[in-house]
């Protein structure tokens, strides 16, 4: 059974979505001033904030997205799967790879969103009723050039106070990428009256059409 159909009782879900209401809001970030060079054709990122359904249906939203994959990073393969993951003792953070067009988003714009609405950067191995190191905050680079972008965002976000806690998000090489299981990939997409994704998740996409329209698509990724 999947783990999280065990919080359908009304009073979790409520209490978690009392202790994320504010964070649900979401506040619209300062642009990176140090970004990834434009080019065209395909790049590809990795992050990681709490449960990998709500990420996931974040970045399905955003312009010049192509693809979204569920899955797991920072573990070994014999362990990369739900199962042992949720156990939090792998190293595995569950994660999203975002496949996208350098043309129409640059890489710190997609972490302009993954701070501002995807996840709260202040949290510490926790998002939303999600506890245990496998609901990290975590950049995943996968190249210099990411590493580079992420710390300067880090760095600058710090610089101007633009949360009231400090960021915990780690900035970490990628050494693997994953996938979940089927039924793990477009779940906000085929679960969109799911309580969790109601309460939890679907207030990222609002937030991001709200705070960031010019860079909204109501179409998901994924061809869909």
């Amino acid at each position: 059974m999947n783990r999280r159909s065990l919080l359908a009782p009304l009073l979790i879900a409520l209490t978690a979505c009392s202790a994320a209401s504010a964070r649900d809001e979401g506040v619209r970030l300062p642009a990176p001033t140090v970004d990834a060079a434009t080019a065209p054709g395909e790049a590809t990122a990795v992050f990681a904030g709490g449960c990998f359904w709500g990420v996931e249906g974040v970045f399905q939203h955003v312009k010049g997205v192509k693809s979204v994959r569920n899955g797991y990073a920072g573990g070994d393969a014999a362990h990369a799967n739900y199962d042992d993951v949720s156990d939090g003792d792998t190293g595995h953070a569950e994660s999203v790879r975002v496949v996208y067009d350098p043309g129409q988003v640059t890489y710190g714009q997609l972490l302009q969103v993954f701070f501002s609405v995807a996840q709260d950067p202040t949290l510490l191995n926790r998002q939303g009723p999600d506890s245990g190191t496998q609901y990290r905050s975590a950049v995943f680079y996968a190249t210099p050039e990411q590493k580079k972008v992420a710390d300067a965002y880090v760095a600058q976000l710090t610089a101007a106070h633009a949360f009231s806690a400090p960021i915990v998000t780690q900035v970490t090489p990628l050494k693997g990428f994953y996938l979940a299981e089927n039924e793990h990939q477009d779940y906000m997409r085929l679960n969109p009256d799911a309580m969790y994704i109601a309460i939890n998740d679907r207030p990222k996409v609002l937030a991001l059409e709200r705070i960031y329209p010019e860079r909204y698509v109501a179409t998901w990724a994924n061809g869909r």
